[in-house]
């Protein structure tokens, strides 16, 4: 089956922010890199739809999520998008098993409970992490939290991914191995992925396609090579070092 492509056009203002902002994500990972305040969770937050942009329009394969010419918005519950945030919002207090059987639970999708468990199992399965099935998410560590988290969001069966700074609480060599692992994995999804990072070696080695935000406008897409070769600001030449 051939990946929907997430597409998005935001324009407008979310609270002080300007938004001009254009993508387009087919079936491997899309980072967006910028600096402090260019926008860069808030575009996640918009595409989850946790927030709404004044006018644009937001597509994923053949469905719309969001247009503000026809006043369609689909809200979070249904975007059919799995999403990761930094901090990854486990519920330390229960197991890793419960926290994926609670977010299908949330989703309505799952049906009955032996459903949800049989989802849950191919879930952590998927991730290698059957052996954590039964230990609480507080007595993790940073590397198995950050596989929860996206055994969790993957859980539901999404169209689509968002993962905001996914290695940014690691040292530098959990950030290594944790950094390859991401790279296999999510080049193997095929589905569309949008990571955010402020970290060059993660764009390089995650971003099959990079999207440059600055104060809340996409000045700038392409492979790393072809951002290198032709940088459209000062905080592109920095951030690749050319």
């Amino acid at each position: 089956m051939t990946a929907p492509r997430l597409r998005a056009r935001l324009e407008g203002r979310v609270g002080p922010l300007p938004l001009h902002i254009e993508l387009e994500c087919g079936a491997g990972p899309l980072v967006v890199v910028g600096p402090n305040g260019a926008g860069k969770t808030s575009l996640l937050l918009l595409l989850l739809g946790a927030l709404q942009p004044e006018r644009g329009r937001i597509e994923l394969g053949e469905r719309v999520l969001f247009d503000s010419a026809s006043g369609v918005d689909v809200p979070l519950e249904a975007r059919e998008l799995g999403y990761v945030p930094q901090h990854y919002a486990l519920f330390p207090q229960l197991s890793v098993r419960e926290n994926i059987e609670f977010a299908l639970t949330s989703s309505g999708l799952a049906g009955p409970r032996a459903a949800v468990q049989e989802r849950a199992r191919a879930a952590l399965a998927d991730l290698q992490l059957e052996a954590l099935a039964g230990r609480r998410a507080a007595a993790l560590s940073g590397g198995e939290k950050q596989r929860v988290a996206l055994a969790r969001a993957l859980s539901v069966r999404p169209r689509a991914l968002l993962l905001d700074e996914p290695l940014a609480a690691f040292d530098i060599a959990a950030r290594r191995l944790t950094r390859a692992f991401l790279a296999s994995y999510l080049g193997r999804l095929a589905i569309p992925t949008i990571i955010v990072t402020h970290d060059a070696a993660d764009a390089h080695a995650l971003g099959q396609q990079i999207v440059v935000l600055e104060a809340g406008r996409s000045v700038q897409s392409g492979s790393w090579a072809e951002l290198a070769a032709q940088p459209a600001s000062d905080f592109v030449r920095e951030f690749l070092r050319v």
